[in-house]
């Protein structure tokens, strides 16, 4: 596959970049980027929630009335959880939610995420570029050149670039990323992604590997 590479300025320069299609033209597996957007969100979760059952709710064990002959039901202790300020059944308590995954499926499921951005045309070849100083307004004057203000972007780089990092930390719907550390759930989750051009060796060095 083969795409013009844009400049800052939106426009199509004279240069192309060949994808490759081992990794941007493959039969995709719909339940790998499933499992491995799963396990990614689980990854995520604290699992610190808490709850107090009977044995450690707080309060007396005294029997709140006799037994019988008060036409009610019987109560046995304030800690019930049917009483106010009781304790909660079956409630939540601290876990781990983080599940293994298999290498070669976690890759898989990348490659997919990639060849559907790349078959509905959402990858955008960008000239390499960089700011003297981080400033917000030059992201976002970038990403209205490209036509993609108002769209969640990723943009990914080759390697660490502070500026350009810091330049896209106030816009919401625009995110950042270093090619090594790109993951299916944030390819799946934007709707348009920036690679920049010496990014794109970096990624097929990443998946040679």
């Amino acid at each position: 596959m083969e795409l013009a590479v844009y400049n800052t300025k939106g426009e199509k320069t004279a240069k192309t970049v060949t994808l490759s299609d081992s990794i941007y033209n493959i039969d995709p597996s719909d339940h790998a980027i499933y499992l491995d957007t799963k396990q990614y969100l689980a990854n995520q979760r604290q699992g610190t929630h808490s709850s107090k059952e009977k044995s450690t709710v707080s309060g007396s064990t005294r029997k709140l009335k006799k037994q019988k002959g008060t036409g009610g039901a019987r109560v046995g202790s304030i800690k019930s959880p049917l009483m106010r300020g009781g304790a909660r059944v079956f409630g939540p308590h601290p876990r781990d939610y983080s599940f293994k995954l298999n290498k070669k499926l976690k890759e898989l499921a990348r490659l997919s995420a990639l060849s559907y951005k790349a078959k509905s045309n959402s990858i955008i070849v960008l000239e390499d570029f960089t700011y003297e100083t981080p400033k917000t307004k030059n992201f976002a004057e970038l990403l209205q050149n490209l036509k993609l203000d108002g769209r969640k972007t990723l943009m990914v780089l080759a390697d660490v670039n502070k500026a350009v990092y810091l330049s896209s930390r106030n816009l919401q719907r625009a995110k950042v990323i270093r090619a090594c550390d790109l993951n299916t759930y944030e390819i799946v989750k934007a709707n348009n992604l920036v690679i920049l051009e010496s990014t794109i060796a970096e990624i097929e060095k990443t998946f040679q590997n």
